[in-house]
């Protein structure tokens, strides 16, 4: 799949200046991360904008990625999109978001099994314009950063603030990375955690490319939880407007027990607070009744549970059934 736009007559410039005053403006719809998407492995960024015919103003913008999760054979039944936070329209516009998705979904339809529209705020009524997304529960846990550091500590878990301060006495601290040779260990840190689990794990580009694009511009860190000589945690987030984001964590196997990554999730709650940030967001819980193991982890830091949902629009329900299939098998021998 190629990189492809409606509107290639849109500036940098232009797109950045609509998404960030915009209410429900995020990174995910910025074109930074449509462009680290671009130097990512089996990464396609998408993404659609309706202008005003007379002005030629913004009316609406889309940015999505199309995910290829398995090489060879079997890629075309791994291959799906994904667009967090939007679309995003002047004046929560169902038309223009009708058209937004229209647009979309005639790029990716042929190459994907479908698209998930990760909301990221209360939107259900604005994403009821269209009969081919049909909403899915999934949920959320927020936690506000407006308040003090002994508030914040305060309504975390008595047992989570137990192993937090077991984990710092025993000797974990954590580091911000500050230059790339410290990605690979990262990179591995995450890969561990998720052959624990046997899910795929996007490919290391996508975290070079971020490191190298966004953490200059001050909207992604990357943390590390180290215990006498090893590292043993890793986590990292973006950063937009009053928010933070929790994108991808991992941990060393061996090493659950000291609880790095609860000691990294408070190093970063603190880090906010004093940084002015209004928000932490935990980046998604899992369906309501499927079983998700980060869910109890991350409700133990006592933040607000929410349930923004997701949009679904199937394009094969064949494809989608075979897929399902196919990677049950795939995860059984592979990962």
């Amino acid at each position: 799949m190629s990189d492809e736009s409606f509107t290639c007559d849109i500036t940098d410039t232009e797109w950045d200046n609509f998404v960030y005053p915009h209410p429900l403006g995020n990174i995910f719809q910025t074109r930074a991360l449509y462009n680290v998407y671009a130097e990512t492995k089996n990464y396609f960024p998408v993404h659609v904008a309706v202008t005003d015919p007379k002005s030629q103003e913004i009316q609406g913008i889309m940015a999505g990625v199309v995910i290829r999760e398995i090489d060879g054979l079997l890629g075309g039944f791994s291959t799906h999109s994904v667009v967090q936070g939007g679309p995003l329209t002047v004046s929560n516009s169902d038309m223009v978001s009708a058209d937004l998705l229209h647009r979309y979904d005639s790029l990716v339809s042929k190459s994907c099994l479908y698209t998930e529209i990760r909301n990221m705020h209360d939107v259900q009524s604005i994403l009821e314009y269209s009969g081919n997304y049909v909403f899915v529960d999934h949920l959320n846990f927020i936690i506000n950063l407006n308040q003090s550091l002994d508030g914040i500590w305060g309504q975390i878990h008595n047992s989570r603030r137990r192993r937090i301060k077991k984990a710092e006495k025993t000797g974990v601290f954590v580091e911000e990375i500050v230059d790339s040779d410290k990605i690979p260990i990262f990179y591995d840190l995450l890969g561990e955690t998720y052959n624990n689990v046997k899910v795929p794990l996007v490919d290391i580009s996508l975290f070079e490319s971020a490191f190298r694009e966004l953490v200059p511009r001050g909207v992604a860190k990357f943390f590390l939880a180290r215990y006498e000589d090893n590292y043993i945690g890793a986590r990292a987030v973006l950063l937009y407007r009053d928010r933070i984001y929790d994108w991808y964590a991992g941990a060393a196997v061996d090493y659950l027990s000291l609880n790095a990554n609860a000691c990294l999730v408070w190093h970063i709650l603190k880090w906010g607070r004093e940084n002015n940030y209004s928000i932490f967001d935990f980046g998604g819980a899992g369906e309501p009744n499927k079983p998700y193991g980060p869910r109890e982890f991350k409700r133990s830091f006592g933040g607000e549970l929410v349930n923004y949902g997701r949009n679904v629009c199937t394009y094969s329900n064949g494809k989608t059934r075979v897929a399902e299939l196919g990677f049950k098998v795939y995860r059984k021998i592979f990962l």
